[in-house]
């Protein structure tokens, strides 16, 4: 392939998408589906980072209900991240695709601290790096640690990685006229309350200027279709 688009990338991945139809837990074939693709556009000479979610095994947020404090909550579902961390680093590696896992908060026995250097130098390694535990801290989601993290090791753009293709003017499970938009504005996005990041997220990526597009990560060769250029491969938010 010629120069890839994006050099750098930041991909997001939801808990939730690890567990498959099952609805929880971690789907083998999925992992390894996505340790493919992975392979794939690092091959391409890509440097890929990866911020997992952990809605699949827990959910701070979700849990007030319980009488479970929402700061011990949160630690819970960094946690979950970190599991789902192991798991990822533990596909890539068996297909021979080199991969550091680094905390942002300290669980020595099992994974690096996050460093900021540190994690470009892998990437300069051509290492696959996986970001766990969130930003470290409570009431901040993952999708506020991938725009972190991206914005702090120079990313190109985020992927965010989901279930559906793209951005729509509804819900398209909703609404049978509900159209995608292949290109939107972060101005519009707001204005047009759709719901692509936490507002926390959103504006630390409009404020940097950083792109997001959002795509269809279960679809084979979207990932690397996005990487080589090609337009109309889920939404860009720019």
């Amino acid at each position: 392939m010629d120069k890839p688009r994006y050099q750098r990338i930041l991909l997001k991945l939801s808990g939730e998408a690890l567990s498959g139809e099952r609805g929880y837990g971690i789907d083998s074939n999925i992992l390894n589906q996505y340790a493919a693709e992975i392979k794939n556009v690092v091959q391409a000479g890509v440097q890929v980072a990866i911020v997992i979610g952990g809605g699949n095994i827990f959910r701070g947020k979700d849990v007030e209900k319980t009488g479970i404090d929402r700061v011990q909550g949160d630690h819970m579902g960094m946690m979950a991240t970190i599991i789902n961390g192991i798991a990822i680093q533990a596909s890539l590696e068996k297909i021979g695709l080199p991969s550091r896992l680094l905390s942002a908060v300290r669980v020595e026995a099992i994974c690096e601290p996050y460093i900021q250097r540190r994690a470009v130098r892998h990437l300069e390694k051509n290492r696959v790096i996986i970001f766990g535990a969130g930003t470290g801290n409570p009431f901040f989601t993952t999708d506020s640690a991938a725009s972190l993290r991206a914005n702090e090791i120079g990313a190109d753009v985020v992927l965010k990685g989901t279930k559906v293709d793209g951005v729509y003017t509804a819900d398209p499970a909703k609404d049978p006229t509900a159209t995608r938009y292949t290109h939107i504005s972060f101005d519009e996005v707001i204005a047009k309350e759709l719901n692509v990041m936490d507002m926390t997220a959103f504006t630390l990526c409009r404020e940097n200027n950083l792109p997001i597009i959002v795509f269809d990560m279960n679809r084979p060769g979207n990932l690397r279709r996005i990487v080589e250029g090609e337009d109309g491969v889920g939404t860009l938010i720019s």
